[in-house]
C-alpha cells in the first residue's frame, strides 16, 4: 500500500472512531479512561522495555540531554500519564452543555451548546507521554484522534496505543478512536494535512520547524505555537529570595520544555545585591550563561549575550541575563524578543503586578509563581493537548473545553420569519 493510500485509510478508520464517540454516554467514555489509567500502570515494564529501544536509537543520533529527558519513561512518569487520565474522567464532560440561552422578542429562544470538534490530528516529536494525555482528552471531549509522533519515540508510542486501544475496544467504542500512524515517513504528515473534510483540526507540537512546516502545507485548520521564549522579571522590591526559587525552577526544573525561563530580566536598583548568588546557584546547576555588559561588570565570566540570542528557544541549560531599567524596560524587551507564551514578574508592588498582567501580551502570565506552572495539569485541565499561543479559538493550556466547538441551538413554537 502506498504512503497516500495508507494514510487514508488511517483518517477513515478516525472518522468511524469520531462517529462511535459522537454517541458515546460520559459514563462509558469515563469508564474506559479509568480503565486505559490502569492498564498503562499494569503494563509499564512493557512500556519502559520499548522506551528503551527509542532511548537506545535517540542516543545514537545524538540528542541532547534536555530531549533525551523529554523521550524517557519510567514508573514516575507512567504513574503521571495515569494520574492525568483519572483526572480527565473526573472532570466534567463538556459535550452537550448548553450556554448562553437566551429568549428573542418573537418568543423563541437562543443558543449554544458544546459539540466535539471531530478528528484531531496530533503531530508531535520526542514525549511519549504525549500519547496517552491527548488520547484520554479528545476521547472524553468526543472527538477521534489521529497520533503521529516523532521517529525517536515510535516503540514507545506503539506500545502506549496498543494498550489504549485494546482497552477502548473492550467499552463498545470504535478503535479508530485513537488512531497511530507508525511509520516515520514524513510524506505521511503531508498526506495527513490535505485531508479536509475528513480530519477537522491539526495541533503540532515540537520543535519550530515542524510547527512551521505543518502550518505552510496544510490545508486543515492549525492550532500551534512556534516557541516558548519565556521570561522572568525580577522587579527591584521583589522578595530575593522568592525571586531567586522562581527563577531557578523556570531554568532549571525541566529546561527542555515549552514553558521554561530562557531570558531573566533583574531591575538595575537590586542587579548587585541578587546576580551574585543567583549566578552561582546557576552555575553550580550546570547552567551556562549568556549575560549583557551591565551583566558581565557584575560577573565577567558570563558569556557576552548577543540580540540574536534572545530571540532564541534553547530548551537546554542556557539563559540570557540582562539588566534592565525597569517594569517598562523589561515589558518592551518582552514583547520584542518574546514569543506571547509565558512571562512572570516577582514583585511585592501590586500596581506594577497588576500592569504586567495586563499589558504583557502571552497566553498565561505571571506573579510570583514560575513560567514552568503554564501546564493543563497544573491549572486543573487534568491534562493538556497542548499551549496555543493563537488567539483565536483557544490560548494557552487546551483541556477539554479547547478541544470542542459550539453550535447555535434554537428552540421554538412555531416562530417563522416575516
Amino acid at each position: 500500500m502506498d504512503i497516500r493510500s495508507y494514510v487514508l485509510n488511517k483518517a477513515r478508520e478516525a472518522k468511524e472512531g469520531a462517529y462511535s464517540l459522537a454517541k458515546a454516554s460520559s459514563k462509558q467514555k469515563n469508564a474506559a479512561i479509568i480503565k486505559m489509567a490502569e492498564a498503562l500502570q499494569k503494563r509499564a515494564k512493557e512500556l519502559i522495555s520499548e522506551n528503551r529501544k527509542d532511548i537506545k536509537f535517540a542516543k545514537g543520533k545524538g540528542l541532547s540531554k534536555a530531549l533525551l529527558d523529554r523521550l524517557t519513561l519510567n514508573d514516575k512518569r507512567i504513574n503521571e500519564m495515569a494520574q492525568g487520565l483519572v483526572e480527565i474522567a473526573a472532570l466534567p464532560d463538556p459535550v452537550g452543555e448548553i450556554i448562553k440561552m437566551r429568549q428573542r422578542p418573537n418568543g423563541m429562544t437562543v443558543g449554544k451548546m458544546r459539540v466535539p470538534i471531530g478528528v484531531i490530528g496530533i503531530i508531535y516529536e520526542s514525549r511519549p507521554n504525549v500519547t496517552a494525555d491527548v488520547a484520554g482528552l479528545c476521547l472524553k471531549a468526543g472527538n477521534a484522534v489521529i497520533l503521529r509522533g516523532g521517529s525517536e519515540a515510535i516503540n514507545s508510542n506503539k506500545a502506549i496505543v496498543t494498550v489504549l486501544k485494546d482497552v477502548i475496544g473492550q467499552h463498545g467504542l470504535h478503535q479508530g478512536a485513537v488512531t497511530f500512524m507508525d511509520i516515520s515517513d514524513r510524506k505521511a504528515v503531508m498526506e495527513m494535512l490535505k485531508l479536509e473534510g475528513i480530519v477537522d483540526l491539526i495541533i503540532p507540537r515540537g520543535g519550530e520547524d515542524l510547527i512551521r512546516a505543518v502550518t505552510e502545507n496544510s490545508r486543515i485548520p492549525v492550532l500551534k505555537h512556534y516557541k516558548g521564549v519565556c521570561h522572568v522579571f525580577v522587579d527591584w522590591d521583589a522578595d530575593l529570595k522568592m525571586a531567586e526559587e522562581i527563577c531557578f525552577n523556570a531554568k532549571v526544573q525541566r529546561p527542555g520544555t515549552c514553558n521554561a525561563m530562557e531570558t531573566m530580566l533583574v531591575d538595575k536598583k537590586i542587579a548587585k545585591a541578587f546576580l551574585p548568588a543567583m549566578i552561582k546557584r546557576f552555575k553550580d546547576a550546570g547552567v551556562r550563561l549568556k549575560g549583557c555588559p551591565l551583566t558581565r561588570k557584575i560577573d565577567a565570566s558570563l558569556e557576552n549575550v548577543k540580540e540574536e540570542d534572545f530571540y532564541k528557544e534553547y530548551l537546554d541549560l542556557i539563559l540570557n541575563v540582562k539588566i534592565v531599567e525597569g517594569i517598562d524596560d523589561a515589558m518592551v524587551h518582552i514583547a520584542k524578543y518574546g514569543s506571547s507564551h509565558s512571562d512572570a514578574i516577582v514583585t511585592n508592588s501590586y500596581h506594577k503586578a497588576m500592569r504586567f498582567l495586563k499589558e504583557v501580551d502571552s497566553s498565561a502570565v505571571f506573579v510570583n509563581a514560575s513560567t514552568r506552572l503554564n501546564d493543563g495539569f497544573q491549572f486543573g485541565l487534568g491534562a493538556e493537548i497542548g499551549i496555543s499561543t493563537d488567539k483565536i479559538h483557544a490560548r494557552g493550556p487546551m483541556g477539554l473545553e479547547e478541544l470542542t466547538c459550539t453550535k447555535f441551538i434554537v428552540l421554538g413554537n412555531g416562530q417563522l420569519r416575516e
